[in-house]
């Protein structure tokens, strides 16, 4: 017993000691998705959750890309349509149609994709700041992640969520 007790604390004190100053890297984890043609991605922490589409209350006097607002448990929140707000056509739901609901403070909206693609984890090394001819006014992209055979535009979860309507 205090055999495995002496194994035990060694590991803990291998494990404070391991890592290296410089060696820890920051790594972020993303929820992937398409939208038109392109693959976007979220990071975790800034989806609340993902739903099937549920019926939607248009609204008046707003953007065309807000399709109008949702009732999500009690929880009124606008539906902004990413391919209209990209520049895209409008697209039928079909089976593949998704609702990611984003949080960031107290802003909480709704955002109609195409479809999921995969969670990924992406070293923060691995992510270039968005191309300066990308740089709107509305900063919508994060940064690139540069992933083995593919890049993946990181949307900015704050600049998603700012009510321009």
């Amino acid at each position: 017993m205090n055999n495995q007790l002496e194994q035990v604390l060694k590991k803990q004190q291998q494990q404070q000691h391991a890592p290296q100053e410089g060696e820890i890297e920051n790594v972020i984890q993303l929820v992937g998705f398409m939208v038109g043609d392109e693959e976007f991605a979220v990071p975790i922490l800034g989806i609340q959750e993902i739903i099937k589409p549920i019926e939607y209350t248009r609204a008046p006097k707003t953007p065309p890309y807000v399709l109008g607002v949702f009732n999500l448990r009690g929880s009124v929140l606008p539906l902004i349509d990413l391919r209209m707000k990209f520049g895209l056509s409008k697209s039928k739901e079909n089976e593949d149609t998704r609702y990611m609901v984003i949080k960031h403070n107290d802003e909480v909206a709704g955002f109609v994709i195409d479809r999921l693609t995969q969670a990924t984890r992406i070293k923060e090394s691995a992510i270039d700041p968005a191309p300066e001819t990308l740089n709107d006014e509305q900063n919508l992209i994060y940064g690139v992640g540069k992933q083995k055979d593919k890049l993946i535009s990181i949307l900015n979860v704050e600049a998603l969520l700012k009510r321009d309507f």
